[in-house]
């Protein structure tokens, strides 16, 4: 509900997931990169 905070890594386990189905190998992401104290950004 309203009053459940959510989880700090959310958005990391969807990052994360969504590396498993489009790169060929997620731990040297080709595509969605992370910039540190940023975020996450998409680069073709």
């Amino acid at each position: 509900g309203y009053d459940y905070p959510g989880d700090v890594r959310t958005v990391d386990v969807h990052i994360r997931r969504l590396r498993e189905k489009i790169e060929t190998t997620p731990s040297a992401p080709k595509y969605i990169h992370t910039k540190w104290g940023v975020g996450y950004y998409f680069q073709r």
